[in-house]
Formats: C-alpha cells, sequence, structure tokens
C-alpha cells in the first residue's frame, strides 16, 4: 500500500481503544485526537506520540490531508459529528448504537451514500473467532434455516460512570438494551442474515438501579433490564434480554442461541468472563450430536481493521449503516412498546 491513510479520533474513553489499536497498523496514522477532559488528551497523546490533540471536534474535522474519522463519544453526538464528518468527505467508524433514533440513524446513512464514503458501526462482538466460525457454519447450511433464537448479556451489578451520562436518557437514549444488547443483538441478527423486523414488543424495569440513584443522590432515568421479543419479515423471532442489574448467580452472563431446521449454536462466556465457547447441535440419523468448535485465536479480526480494510479495498464494510439502522428500529420500537404496554409494528 503506497499511502498511510491519517485517522482522526473524537472521545477517549471508548476511543482510548479506538487509538490503540489503530496505532498497531502500520497502514494507518493517527494524526489527531479530541476530547474534553485535557488531562486525557494529554496521558493518550504521550502514550501514542499523537501529533495534534483538540477539545473542538471541528478543529479535529480541519486536519489538512485527514481520510477518516472514529466517533467514540455520548451517544446524543454521534449523529451531529458523523454528518458533520461525512460533509468533510471522511470516512466514519460510529461508535455503537448508530443514533438516539432512527430519523438519526437513516439521515447519517443518507448522508454516506451521498457523500460516497464509508460509515460503519462498531458492532464489534461480532468480530469475536468463535463467532466467524459461528458465521462460516450457517453460510454452509450446517444448522438449515434458523427460525428462532435467543440473545442475552446480564450483569448481577454493573451500571457504567453510575451517574454519568451512560444514566441519563437524554445523552445515551437508554440503559442496558442500548449499551449491552445492541452486541448481542447485532451477534444474533448477522447470523441470521440481518433479516427485515416486522413487529417488537419490549418491558423495561428500574427498582435496583433507581434505588441506588436516590440512595446515592445520582442522575438515573434509564431501565437497569430490558426485554424484548422481536418478530421478522421471513417468520423467524428473536427473544433479546439485557441488564445492569439483576438478581442472577453469574457476575456477567452472556449467551446466544439460534435455534435452525438442521441444528442449533450457542455463543457464551466462559467463567463469568470475556472469555468465550461455542458449539452446534445436530441430528443425524436419529442421533443427537454436540460439535464443540476448537477456534484459532486469529480466527477473527477486529473492527478497527475491518473498518481501514474497506476503505483501503474501496469496498462497503461489513457492519453496515444498513443494518445500524436496522438495530436502531428494533431499539427505538422496544422502547416504545415498554412506555406504551403495546407491540409495535413497522410499516
Amino acid at each position: 500500500m503506497s499511502k498511510i491513510l491519517k485517522v482522526g479520533v473524537i472521545g477517549l474513553g471508548m476511543g482510548g481503544a479506538h487509538v490503540a489499536n489503530f496505532s498497531k497498523d502500520d497502514r494507518v496514522e493517527v494524526v489527531g485526537i479530541c476530547d474534553l477532559n485535557p488531562e486525557r488528551l494529554e496521558r493518550v497523546q504521550k502514550k501514542h506520540d499523537i501529533p495534534n490533540t483538540f477539545e473542538d471536534a471541528n478543529e479535529l474535522l480541519g486536519v489538512q490531508g485527514l481520510d477518516a474519522v472514529t466517533i467514540a463519544v455520548p451517544n446524543a453526538f454521534h449523529h451531529s459529528l458523523t454528518i458533520s464528518a461525512l460533509d468533510k468527505g471522511l470516512h466514519v467508524l460510529c461508535e455503537k448504537p448508530m443514533a438516539m433514533t432512527v430519523a438519526e440513524a437513516e439521515s447519517m446513512e443518507k448522508a454516506a451514500v451521498e457523500a460516497k464514503k464509508n460509515l460503519m458501526i462498531n458492532f464489534s462482538h461480532r468480530c469475536h473467532p468463535t463467532m466467524v466460525s459461528l458465521k462460516k457454519a450457517v453460510e454452509a447450511g450446517t444448522i438449515g434455516e434458523i427460525y428462532s433464537g435467543r440473545t442475552v448479556w446480564h450483569r448481577r451489578r454493573g451500571m457504567p460512570g453510575f451517574g454519568g451520562w451512560f444514566g441519563q436518557k437524554k445523552m445515551s437514549g437508554g440503559g442496558p438494551l442500548i449499551d449491552l444488547g445492541v452486541h448481542r443483538l447485532d451477534q444474533a441478527l448477522w447470523l441470521m442474515d440481518y433479516p427485515e423486523p416486522i413487529s417488537v414488543s419490549g418491558c423495561t424495569y428500574d427498582p435496583i438501579a433507581q434505588a441506588e440513584a436516590k440512595k446515592q443522590g445520582k442522575d438515573f432515568d434509564v431501565e437497569d433490564l430490558a426485554m424484548g421479543f422481536v418478530r421478522f419479515a421471513n417468520g423467524a423471532s428473536l427473544v433479546i434480554e439485557a441488564s445492569w442489574a439483576l438478581n442472577i448467580p453469574d457476575r456477567e452472563h452472556m449467551i446466544t442461541q439460534l435455534y435452525g431446521t438442521k441444528g442449533g449454536l450457542v455463543q457464551r462466556n466462559l467463567n463469568q468472563g470475556y472469555d468465550f465457547e461455542a458449539e452446534i447441535y445436530l441430528e443425524q440419523n436419529g442421533s443427537h450430536f454436540t460439535q464443540h468448535l476448537d477456534v484459532p485465536a486469529d480466527a477473527g479480526s477486529s473492527s478497527y481493521r475491518e473498518f481501514i480494510d474497506s476503505i483501503v479495498e474501496n469496498r462497503e464494510p461489513a457492519a453496515t449503516a444498513s443494518q445500524g439502522v436496522k438495530v436502531q428500529k428494533i431499539l427505538e420500537g422496544l422502547y416504545t412498546s415498554s412506555k406504551t404496554g403495546k407491540e409495535v409494528r413497522f410499516d
């Protein structure tokens, strides 16, 4: 490759991982970083030897020769910063969730099409080696046609930045459903080949977090548990659950199960942590078999590498804006259903 891509990172909370990963790629030069916290700016700048630091995102977007930018700020600012970056002719990697509303997500997708630039949503969990191996098995027809499933991320207690922007709806758009559930939702939809959702029904709860917020005098107006049911145009269905605070035995519980006409599959975390295993369940000649997937550690990639690959190879990224819109539609529908007590149908 003759050209080194010049990349900027906006937001150094989650964005710190963006900087670290891009700094490992010899096709990339991180030429600028932006954050409202000057101490964090200085710390990341010194660690990775970044030439330019900014507290104003618009100044970073104006850096000469910039090719791409990643946006890792509170959800309320995903839309405006993505639009600004695309208007300047930059490729964009946007943290999940894509936006605060379906309307915002759709306008971001439209702006990317008009700018002829890549807009990738950072659905990073699908890049895990176990997920890549399961995707290959699904594409090979191993489990047949997927008609139902369940995808879950529960924490016994794990409310990020309690009292901060994560727990304020005006900044985040929601609680664990939009923070954790979005990853499990993308994993399931990706394996299901992203079917079109036609209706959702959801419930949200907040008794544990709300009691703790009152006790500590913290601001908190989102859920601590969300549960939902999704129907798709192809007849398939999916149950989704996500919690930051739930009275369960495990500290951290993640599982995605999908059921097909020839077999089933599962990906789950081990030892209540972030290591995963994958299995496929089959029936052949009247006998049942469990196939444990021995997945090489290098079987997957990373969302950061995929973003750069898509630019270099002049192709659409794996996690597309249209997929982000579908996820946003489900999220928004589930919150609306919980509020109204009624199923939400998408026309």
